[in-house]
Order: C-alpha cells, then structure tokens, then sequence
C-alpha cells in the first residue's frame, strides 16, 4: 500500500512476524462498526436499514477497543453508519492511538468541523472523508445537496490543523471513466489529500438501489481506461500496486475475507462486513469457525460481482509479501508517494 513510510515498515514487520509464526489466517486491519445509526441515507447502503432499537444502539468504549486488541491487528478502521455520531468516539480513537494502532475514522463530514476539537493530530490517527464523485455527483449518491461542500471544506480545515485526511470513494455503473478520472484529479491536485483509496461497490441486499452495482467486466473495463494514461502512478492512491491490477484485470485472485475482519454491535461478523451470516463473540471463533472455503466468487452467489478492497486488497498484498518483484516495486510505489506530499 502507499502509506507512510513509518506505517509501511510497521505494517512489513507484522505480516514478517505472522509469516515466521506461521500462521496461516490474521488480520490486516479491523472494520469496527461501534454504531449503525447515520445523518444520511445513502441509496447504496444497507447498513442503516437495521430496526430502530438497534440504531439507537451505541458500543461501549471497553469494548470497542477490546475487540481490536483481541485481534491483534495493526491497523484500525472505524466506520458505522457514522462514528461521529458516538458520543465517545474521540476516547475510542484516543485509546486505540495510545496503543500504537493506527486509526482511520471513517465519515461523511458532516459533524467533522463540530468534532474536531475532540482529536489531537497523530501520525498514527487518520481522518477518511467519504467523497463519491465532484458536487452533483456526490450530493446525488448520498441524497442531500451540500454534502459535498460540507466535506471539502472539513477536510480543508482538519488539514489546516495538522490532520492526515485521506479520501474514501465507491464507484457505480452510473460512472464513466472521466467521472472517476474528474474527482480523483480533484482531490490529489486540488484538495491535495493525502491520500485516496477506491473501491467498486458492493450490492447489499438490503441497499435501497440494486440497479447501479457494477460486473466484474464492467469493474475491469472502467478502471482500465481510468488508469491509461500513467494515472495510476499520478494519483496518491491507497493501495498496493498488485489491487489495482486486479481491478484492470490483469491478474485475478481468491478473496481473503479473514484479512479484513469486522466487528460490531452484534459481534464478529461471518464472512466479512458486507456480507452477514451470523455472528460470533470472539475473534477466535470466527477465525477458526467459518468455513472460509465456501466464499468468493464461483462459490457463493453473492460474491459473484464483487470486487471490494475488504476482499481482495489483503490477498494483493499477501501476494506482494510473497514476491521480491512485487515487495520492490511496493516499495517504490511507496516512496515515490511520500516524496509527492
């Protein structure tokens, strides 16, 4: 991945430690959910559809932070619905850094200006900004005008105070090329974030539009033509060099649900956190309970379309790990990355 040298040295050594322990099935990062409840009703979302019981639902500190520990893993995403929105989500943050994990919150800007004042700048916190495409685009995605300009000025303003901001954005059958091209070029050469991670979207089952998920070819073809032209190695992207190829198609792997766990309000989610089936409460039970064989794409159903960076990001860089060819050009993808901000 082309993160920071500090955390790609951290993250190196980790999958190293794993590799002599030989242990076959570990965690890149976590998706801890502490909520489901959001200030937006994305069509393409299905994580807010829960009742309203559950929504009102808010997970203790304790436990948020026992969950990652019991995982072991490096890095931490937080998301939800929108974690902003959890009183003590700043104390979940603040803890999980004291640690040395390395946090990324993920939201949609909308609470972030209030927020701020809550969270100190660390190299180990990173705000991630939900950004779907330019103004209409995005307002349109996430039905409420003035998101976008709410979000770009947040991230202006949490940079201005020393924040990492990196930007988060999921693509549909209703992009183009030139859409994908129009906000990625934005957001690294105008709104300069530090970086940007992408990702075809998944079809929830319970996502109020089911029309607009994109096909592995529709996947394959859209981001072909959106990286002609050197703008893979233009863009500060977050990912390892190997997931976008899998995205153009010029290679294909297995999904390594296990490498991104998820873990919320009902516990350790079965297979990953876009699919549900069933839940367990401890790390270990999902780890060594799950028939992890039975998922993926020719295997179940539902994962015949996706392409999602929870699936297939930490099978790229487990197979970057396993190549000196692919650990050196990782390498200079990363540098060549630090060396642009």
């Amino acid at each position: 991945m082309a993160m920071p040298l500090r955390q790609t040295v951290r993250v190196g050594t980790y999958l190293m430690q794993q590799k002599l322990k030989r242990r076959d099935k570990f965690p890149l990062i976590v998706e801890l959910e502490p909520l489901f409840a959001c200030n937006l009703a994305c069509e393409g979302c299905g994580k807010i559809q829960h009742p309203a019981g559950v929504l009102k639902q808010r997970m203790p500190v304790a436990q948020a932070v026992g969950a990652v520990l019991e995982s072991g893993a490096p890095m931490v995403s937080i998301a939800g619905g929108e974690p902003l929105m959890h009183p003590q989500i700043d104390e979940i943050v603040r803890q999980l850094v004291e640690r040395r994990k390395y946090v990324f919150l993920c939201t949609n800007a909308l609470l972030m200006r209030k927020k701020l004042d809550k969270f100190k700048p660390s190299p180990y916190f990173t705000f991630t900004v939900h950004i779907d495409g330019l103004r209409e685009r995005h307002d349109a995605s996430v039905a409420k005008e003035g998101t976008f300009d709410e979000a770009v000025e947040a991230i202006k303003e949490a940079k201005r105070r020393g924040f990492r901001v990196t930007t988060n954005s999921t693509f549909f059958n209703t992009d183009t090329p030139q859409t994908i091209i129009d906000v990625l070029d934005y957001l690294n050469d105008e709104l300069k974030v530090d970086e940007m991670m992408i990702s075809p979207a998944f079809a929830y089952e319970k996502a109020p539009d089911q029309a607009h998920f994109l096909g592995v070819e529709q996947t394959r073809e859209l981001f072909r033509k959106t990286f002609a032209g050197g703008n893979r190695r233009r863009w500060r992207l977050n990912h390892s060099p190997l997931f976008l190829d899998f995205l153009e198609g010029k290679v294909d792997f297995e999904c390594t649900a296990w490498g991104i766990p998820n873990y919320s309000l009902f516990g350790w989610q079965r297979p990953c956190y876009l699919m549900a089936d069933g839940y367990v409460p401890t790390y270990r039970e999902l780890i060594e309970k799950t028939d992890w064989d039975k998922y993926g794409r020719g295997k179940d159903a539902r994962c015949s379309n996706c392409m999602a960076h929870c699936g297939y990001e930490p099978t790229a860089v487990l197979a970057t790990m396993g190549s000196l060819k692919e650990s050196l050009r990782a390498i200079t993808d990363t540098v060549g990355s630090n060396r642009s901000r």
